[in-house]
């Protein structure tokens, strides 16, 4: 049984405001989980914070990105604090934030070793500012931990990229636009969209990635779930919904065999935010659904 520590990046650094002068809510979710008891369903070793930079809704000229230096900075320190877990052979259970958070979980891999990366997420998140109508580094972060981007963002410390393209599986977007699509089809990235998921199966899928960690002799592999994987109708308090999605059912089945490998190190949520559910009817729902699969799985 591993030692689990929940990580608290309480930050929303890479989305954009949704209205003038209101910042996004997903800086609220670690309070809101632990609300609506994801924390003591889990009894962690411990639960660390750190606080994210101050936002603001301003587009640095020189990258096009909202919030860069604030982004870097952040992402040294996590960086830091996520070594410093993986030299106790503790699994960081990371709370976000937004999907800009997975820099520094994406440095702190890099630090320790070659990874692969498997991206839930009803985005690809794989896309160059260019294409970005916001600047927010929610919506690029896959793009950006693997190396493409603005040097400054993609080799923050001289280590980029911090996951390999070709270690990355992005899986279960719905944002079906091939402009959009096209970023990462060119990529030697492995593109799963929900559409190919249903298709292949998520057995087939989740067993098809693992072996490829095991034949790479890859040193293990991070999780990114972005809670919009979901359905809409199940999961609506995201900032950017599209219609369709995982049930739970599905979510259960997929991550339970996630969850169940030891080449597993460590995991990340984001984007849930607390503005948008405010009686807390569809936190609760998530909480109790992972919660149940983390139990399955033995994996604390």
């Amino acid at each position: 049984m591993r030692k689990v520590v929940i990580v608290e990046f309480p930050s929303n650094l890479g989305l954009k405001e949704p209205q003038p002068g209101k910042e996004p809510g997903v800086k609220n979710l670690p309070n809101w989980l632990q609300k609506h008891n994801l924390h003591k369903a889990l009894n962690p070793e411990e639960v660390l914070r750190l606080e994210a930079p101050q936002y603001n809704n301003l587009k640095d000229p020189e990258t096009g990105i909202l919030n860069p230096n604030s982004l870097i900075d952040y992402a040294e320190q996590q960086a830091k604090l996520l070594s410093e877990i993986f030299a106790k052979n503790q699994f960081p259970l990371i709370l976000g934030g937004d999907c800009s958070i997975l820099l520094g979980a994406a440095i702190a891999l890099k630090q320790k070793g070659n990874y692969g990366l498997f991206y839930l997420d009803g985005h690809t998140d794989f896309m160059d500012v260019s294409l970005s109508e916001t600047g927010g580094v929610g919506g690029m972060a896959a793009s950006i931990v693997t190396g493409n981007g603005h040097k400054k963002l993609t080799d923050i410390l001289g280590l980029s990229p911090y996951i390999k393209e070709e270690n990355l599986w992005c899986v279960g977007n719905r944002e079906y636009d091939d402009e959009y699509e096209n970023e990462i089809r060119q990529s030697t990235a492995t593109y799963i969209s929900l559409e190919l998921l249903r298709k292949k199966g998520i057995s087939e899928c989740v067993n098809s990635f693992l072996s490829e960690i095991e034949n790479k002799n890859l040193d293990g592999f991070f999780l990114h779930i972005d809670v919009d994987v979901l359905d809409d109708l199940i999961m609506p308090c995201v900032d950017s919904r599209t219609p369709d999605g995982l049930s739970y059912d599905e979510f259960n089945e997929l991550t339970l065999e996630l969850f169940k490998s030891k080449k597993l190190v460590g995991l990340e949520i984001t984007i849930l935010d607390p503005d948008l559910d405010e009686t807390g009817t569809f936190t609760k729902v998530f909480v109790e659904n992972l919660t149940s699969t983390f139990n399955k799985s033995q994996l604390f």
